[in-house]
C-alpha cells in the first residue's frame, strides 16, 4: 500500500490515460466529441480545456468521517466532465454562463464575482459550479496566488454519475468545476483527497491529519453498484435523517463523558469541560478504550454498552446528565437547532455503537487486503465485513429504507459475497462484492428480480437500466484534458 504525496492534478493530451482502451475509450471519445459540438452550438466558441472528476463509492466506513474516523472509497468510471472557456478581458459582459448537455437543466447565469453570496433558499443546479468557483478563489487567496481581475467564463457540464444515489455526484461536479477553473487560469494545486484515485486501487482516507493510502483490492472480485431507485434527498430530510445522526453522535459523546464521570474526573474533566471540548465520538474513544482495558478488551463498544442505555433519550434526560441545555451544548448552530425541533428522542447507544464498530471494520478491511490469506479467503472476509457494515447501518444507525433492504437481499441471494448500502443511505445505492466470473449473470438476475417490476410500472425505462446497475473496478481519478 502506497501513500500519496502532494502531486498536481495530471494533465493529458489524450483520453487513453483516463479511460483506458476498447469500448470504454470509444464511448469517452464520443462523449467528448458531442461535448465540443454542444459547446460551440451554445456559446459560439470552442472550449479551451476540459476537466473531469469521477464519482466514488464508499466500500466501507459509513457515517464515521464526521466523527473523525477513516473511510475507504474507490473511484468509479462514471464521472462529471466540465468544458470551459475564459472570456478575453476586453469582452464586455463579465458573466459565468453555465449550461448542461442534459436539456432538463436550463442555463444558469451568475456574475463573475467570487464574493457573491449563495442563496441557499433558491437552489439551482448551477450553484455547484459556484461552490467550486468561490472555493478556487478562496484557496488561491490563502496561498498568495495572484489571479488578477475576474473575467467571464463559459461552462458546459456533462455528468454520468447518478444523482441522489450516494455516489458523490455533487462532489464530482464541484471537484471537476474547481479543477476546470484552476486549469483555465493556469494554476495547478496539489490533488485533493477526493480526487486522488488510481486505476485498480481503492483509497484509505484518514483524517486529522488528512492523508490517503492506496489499497490494492484482491483479484477475482468486482464491485457491482445498484440503485435502489429511492432517491437519497439529504438536503430535504436533513433534520430527521443525516443531520439528526450528526447531532446524536455528538450527544452520545457528551453523554458518555457525563455517564462516565469517575473516569472523567480521573482525566481532569468535569461535565462542563466535556461539553466544551467533546465534539465527536473520537474525542472520547480513549476513555472508552481505557474502560474496556480493565475488562481485558480494547473495544470501545464495551463502554457504550455500560454507560449508554439502549432506550432512546429525551432532550430533558440529556440536559440533566450534561447539566446544560441542548442548544447551548450544540453551540446554537442553526442546523442542529433544526434537528432539535424535529427530534423527539435520541438513540445515543445505537449511534455510538455503530460508529465505533464501523471504524474497526475499515481497518479490518485494509488489513485483510494486506494479509497473507489466499485471494478466495480475502474476498470472503471482505464480503463478511460488508455484510456486518450493512447490518450496523440498518439496525444501529437506522439509515436504510425498504428498497435498499430488498436490493441487498436480492444481491446476497444471487451470490454476492457481501452487499451493503453505500453513501448517506435512506435511498441511493447498494454496493455488492461479486466474483468476477458471475458478474454478467448476477446483473441479469438483478434486472429480473429487482428492476423488472419497476420497469413494468414505468419507474425507469428499460433502455436506461445501465445507468442504475453496473459493475466497476477502481477507476482513475481527476484529470485536466487539453487537446
Amino acid at each position: 500500500m502506497a501513500k500519496h504525496d502532494e502531486l498536481p492534478i495530471p494533465i493529458y493530451s489524450s483520453l487513453e490515460p483516463v479511460y483506458g482502451e476498447g469500448s470504454q475509450l470509444e464511448e469517452a471519445q464520443l462523449r467528448f466529441d458531442k461535448l465540443k459540438f454542444k459547446f460551440l452550438e451554445v456559446f459560439g466558441h470552442p472550449p479551451d480545456v476540459f476537466a473531469r472528476s469521477p464519482g466514488r463509492v464508499n466500500l466501507i466506513g459509513e457515517h464515521i468521517d464526521y466523527e473523525g474516523y477513516s473511510v475507504l472509497p474507490m473511484a468509479i468510471r462514471q464521472d462529471t466532465i466540465v468544458a470551459i472557456r475564459k472570456h478575453d478581458e476586453g469582452e464586455a459582459e463579465k458573466l459565468l454562463r453555465i449550461a448542461n448537455v442534459n436539456d432538463k437543466y436550463t442555463i444558469c447565469t451568475y456574475p463573475a464575482d467570487p464574493n457573491q453570496e449563495i442563496d441557499l433558499k433558491n437552489h439551482k443546479w448551477g450553484l455547484y459550479f459556484i461552490c467550486g468557483y468561490k472555493g478556487y478563489y478562496e484557496y488561491a487567496k490563502s496561498k498568495g496566488v495572484d489571479i488578477g481581475v475576474p473575467v467571464g467564463l463559459d461552462v458546459l457540464i456533462d455528468g454520468t454519475v447518478p444523482t441522489s444515489s450516494g455516489l458523490s455526484s455533487s462532489s464530482a461536479f464541484v471537484c471537476s468545476s474547481t479543477i476546470a477553473i484552476m486549469a483555465i487560469f493556469g494554476v495547478n494545486f496539489p490533488k485533493a483527497i477526493s480526487v486522488m484515485a488510481k486505476t485498480g486501487f481503492a483509497v484509505l482516507i484518514d483524517f486529522n491529519p488528512i492523508r490517503a493510502t492506496d489499497v490494492q483490492l484482491p483479484f477475482g472480485g468486482t464491485f457491482v453498484i445498484a440503485h435502489s431507485l429511492a432517491e437519497s434527498q439529504k438536503a430535504v430530510t436533513a433534520a430527521t435523517n443525516y443531520n439528526n445522526r450528526v447531532v446524536e453522535c455528538q450527544l452520545a459523546a457528551v453523554g458518555y463523558i457525563s455517564f462516565s464521570i469517575v473516569l472523567g474526573i480521573k482525566l481532569g474533566m468535569d461535565p462542563q469541560e466535556a461539553v466544551s471540548k467533546v465534539k465527536t465520538l473520537s474525542d472520547v474513544e480513549g476513555l472508552c478504550v481505557q474502560f474496556a482495558s480493565g475488562r481485558g478488551s480494547n473495544d470501545p463498544v464495551l463502554a457504550v454498552k455500560e454507560f449508554l442505555t439502549e432506550e432512546p433519550y429525551t432532550a430533558g434526560e440529556i440536559e440533566k446528565i450534561a447539566e446544560e441545555n441542548l442548544p447551548s451544548i450544540l453551540g446554537d448552530n442553526p442546523t442542529s437547532l433544526d434537528v432539535l425541533k424535529a427530534a423527539k428522542h435520541f438513540k445515543l447507544h445505537q449511534r455510538a455503537a455503530h460508529v465505533y464498530s464501523e471504524a474497526k471494520r475499515v481497518y479490518a478491511f485494509k488489513d485483510t487486503v494486506a494479509s497473507s490469506l489466499s485471494g478466495e479467503e480475502k474476498l470472503k472476509k471482505l464480503g463478511d465485513l460488508m455484510n456486518e457494515s450493512h447490518y450496523s447501518c440498518s439496525v444501529l444507525y437506522g439509515c436504510s429504507c425498504p428498497e435498499l433492504e430488498e436490493l441487498v437481499k436480492v444481491c446476497r441471494d444471487n451470490g454476492a459475497l457481501g452487499a451493503r448500502l453505500t453513501g448517506a443511505g435512506w435511498g441511493g445505492c447498494a454496493v455488492a462484492l461479486v466474483k468476477e466470473s458471475i458478474v454478467p449473470q448476477f446483473i441479469l438476475n438483478l434486472k429480473e428480480q429487482f428492476y423488472q417490476s419497476r420497469i413494468d410500472r414505468g419507474v425507469i425505462n428499460n433502455n436506461d437500466l445501465g445507468l442504475y446497475v453496473f459493475a466497476s473496478k477502481p477507476s482513475s481519478g481527476a484529470a485536466i484534458l487539453k487537446f
